[in-house]
């Protein structure tokens, strides 16, 4: 399975010029590396506006395949040039906290619904083939603004379609839960709260969609070779309890209860009952297929495995999932992932397979 996908992934990249946006962020770097390291392609341009992060990453990649691009999604025409001579478009920035962007709602919106839209036109006008755009479970049923800003990107991506007319360009989204250790997750703040010997946790019910950064960039990749235009992929990965991370992370600590925060939600939905009408399910994946459609596409069969309908109302959550990290699974692959829990690792963790 792992050496026919990376052949599959590596027949879609041979000889192309990929552009990252946001390709300083935690995604974006852990991508890079794995592009470095595994496949062939032409170019990879990496395009963000930290001249601090591109500088770092700079001098870490070596690579002479690797340009670096200082831009903003906002900024159209700094888009536009970017775009130029560019066959795939892996679309990682974004606004991505959700106090920033409840504060700074004009900023969120120029950023995660104007700069795709900025994104899409510049695709199109320059012929690029693909763009796979990234997306959240807070874009589903959203109750902040962050999550309604991602809800909003997504349709601009899927019907983005529709506006490509004639030309060669293909829009689609993946959309995944909590990354671990990524920028805004709560594993780094519970390691520093270790030291004090207390952790915050807002409400012990709480469940969360979980995986790592290798498994999130695997399966964007593995979606390039998949998608035709306007699907939304979703994989099925294993859920935590938050009281069980709190006890792989930090179980001699206290625990202090301090109340959901404004726009956090109990439990995460990848999957409503609404989209689950026209998605479709893989042995490892979900895909959520356009319901307005006026150009041709449709996932490739051949290369998803077997396909099946899903049945009347179904929901995918994180609190009905059938599949949950056990306390020890949840150590091992913070350790695995560099993380300091203080106890040795006793067996692999399952994880996400995806490559």
């Amino acid at each position: 399975m792992a050496k026919n996908l990376s052949s599959l992934i590596q027949r879609h990249l041979q000889g192309k010029t990929i552009l990252l946006t946001g390709g300083t962020g935690s995604f974006g770097q852990r991508l890079t590396k794995i592009l470095i390291e595994h496949f062939s392609f032409k170019t990879l341009r990496i395009f963000s506006r930290d001249e601090l992060k591109q500088h770092d990453m700079a001098r870490k990649c070596t690579d002479d395949r690797i340009r670096f691009f200082i831009g903003d999604v906002r900024d159209e025409s700094r888009v536009r040039r970017a775009v130029q001579g560019v066959d795939i478009v892996i679309h990682a920035a974004a606004m991505k906290q959700v106090p920033t962007c409840e504060y700074n709602p004009f900023e969120a919106v120029r950023t995660n619904v104007v700069g795709a839209q900025h994104l899409i036109d510049a695709a199109i006008d320059q012929d690029v083939k693909q763009i796979m755009a990234l997306s959240t479970d807070k874009a589903v049923n959203p109750i902040n603004l962050y999550g309604a800003t991602k809800l909003c990107a997504e349709r601009i991506f899927i019907q983005g379609n529709s506006y490509a007319g004639p030309k060669p360009t293909r829009m689609s989204c993946v959309r995944y839960g909590n990354v671990l250790g990524s920028r805004g997750s709560v594993v780094p703040v519970f390691q520093a709260q270790r030291k004090q010997g207390t952790v915050t946790v807002t409400d012990k019910r709480m469940t969360r969609f979980w995986l790592t950064l290798d498994q999130a960039a695997w399966f964007v990749l593995r979606c390039l070779t998949l998608t035709r235009g306007g699907e939304i992929f979703v994989p099925k990965i294993p859920s935590i309890g938050i009281l069980d991370l709190v006890e792989a992370m930090a179980p001699e600590c206290s625990i202090q209860y301090i109340g959901l925060r404004p726009g956090e939600k109990l439990h995460e939905v990848l999957l409503t009952e609404d989209e689950s009408r026209h998605a479709v399910e893989y042995d490892d994946l979900y895909t959520i297929l356009p319901e307005y459609q006026s150009w041709k596409g449709g996932v490739r069969e051949g290369s998803a495995g077997k396909r099946r309908t899903l049945p009347e109302g179904y929901r995918y959550s994180s609190e009905n999932n059938t599949h949950w990290l056990s306390v020890s699974e949840l150590r091992n692959l913070l350790m695995q992932n560099g993380f300091n829990t203080g106890a040795p690792v006793v067996k692999k963790s399952r994880g996400l397979v995806v490559r």
